[in-house]
């Protein structure tokens, strides 16, 4: 069963209408918050290219790392509210605002576009571990409290913070280790300098596929649909886990609402396309397009659901 049903919820026509407002202005800027080479870069310039190929504006894709997406964050709350610049999210922008002092509100300084695409996750052990299963993993964790680790990018990320879920969930003490990254994270695991890892499910495929790591279960309400046999956390009887590691995109507040139509008009366009899609899946991404109110609704959640866990773990930023 596909991991995910490809919604719709903005109607949109292809090819879209050649938008004379649009056309005469600078360049759409998407500003993707990581170093420059990464999947969300590459499916950003995908997204924008499909986009100016069936008659809408041109975009610039840029790349602005820093400060654990901050930098990026930042500095698009305070662009001109015109349409002009937009800005790729994930799980740090509504965990960033719990640990540290910002200048802008994840609820407040920006409109929702569309939450594009989520990337499916996944809990493994090394082919040659006692534990089979995360059943087997979590018991182990309660009679050697303290003792078993899991490495996952951190800190501060919706790995971590997943983790953290997962800990209070199964009232267990196991240590978080983080990396960089889920890639150095999968070769701690296969080095055995960790119990666990916790990642991205494309950085482990490979792995997976040649033996010398086990899946022990995904991190989505439905299963992954490269790892039909494998079960979900919530399967595994946590019946309220989700781990959602998700992107999208928001513009600057007071943007215009008919600039914040059209932007989600052509996102939700292109995300329809069957190319897009392809690639994305070919990528290890899953194609989502909720957008406008539904998305804004989402990130309302998991800024308050990531809080709740944020506040219970104690964690702060260091």
């Amino acid at each position: 069963m596909p991991q995910i049903a490809f919604a719709i919820v903005i109607a949109s026509s292809i090819p879209f209408p050649h938008d004379s407002a649009w056309s005469q202005a600078r360049p759409i800027r998407i500003v993707v918050p990581y170093a420059p080479g990464g999947i969300n870069e590459t499916m950003s310039r995908l997204l924008a290219d499909q986009i100016t190929r069936t008659g809408g504006p041109p975009f610039l894709v840029e790349s602005r790392p820093g400060a654990g997406t901050v930098l990026a964050t930042d500095a698009v709350s305070r662009a001109a509210p015109d349409g002009s610049t937009v800005l790729i999210v994930s799980n740090s922008f509504v965990i960033n605002p719990h640990v540290r002092k910002l200048t802008y509100d994840p609820l407040t300084s920006f409109e929702p576009i569309c939450y594009l695409w989520q990337s499916p996750s996944v809990f493994a052990v090394n082919s040659a571990s006692p534990y089979h299963t995360l059943t087997d993993l979590l018991a182990a964790a309660r009679t050697k409290p303290g003792e078993l680790t899991m490495g996952a990018s951190g800190p501060l990320t919706g790995f971590h913070i997943a983790f953290e879920r997962l800990k209070q969930a199964a009232n267990v003490n196991i240590i978080f280790v983080p990396f960089g990254g889920t890639v150095p994270a999968v070769n701690a695991l296969l080095g055995g300098h960790v119990v666990s890892a916790f990642g991205d499910y494309s950085l482990f495929a490979e792995h997976f596929k040649s033996g010398t790591l086990h899946a022990l279960a995904t991190g989505l309400r439905t299963r992954t649909e490269a790892l039909p046999e494998i079960p979900t956390v919530a399967e595994s009887g946590f019946h309220e886990y989700q781990a959602d590691i998700w992107y999208g995109l928001v513009a600057p507040a007071k943007t215009p609402k008919e600039k914040i139509a059209r932007l989600t008009d052509w996102m939700a366009g292109a995300m329809h396309d069957p190319e897009i899609r392809t690639k994305l899946v070919a990528a290890g991404l899953y194609p989502v397009a909720v957008c406008g109110d539904e998305f804004g609704a989402h990130i309302r959640k998991q800024y308050e659901e990531y809080g709740g866990v944020i506040r219970l773990a104690n964690i702060k930023s260091g």
